[in-house]
């Protein structure tokens, strides 16, 4: 099972990209690093602890 990145900070908007650092808890809640700090590592919706997100490579197209 994948985890879903989404693509912005839940408090402020700030885009959080798939190769970019970010902050998830086990319901895959998403921050940016600046609110996870401000939130001390707690998720504001479920109380669980926030973690690195695990970075994604960009996607590489090759032609055919």
């Amino acid at each position: 099972m994948a985890l879903e990145l989404r693509k912005v900070c839940e408090k402020c908007g700030t885009p959080t990209p798939g190769d970019g650092p970010a902050f998830i808890c086990s319901f895959e809640c998403t921050f940016c690093a600046d609110c996870t700090k401000g939130m001390h590592y707690v998720c504001p919706n479920c109380g669980g602890e926030l973690v690195p997100r695990p970075r994604r490579k960009a996607r590489v197209e090759h032609a055919t």
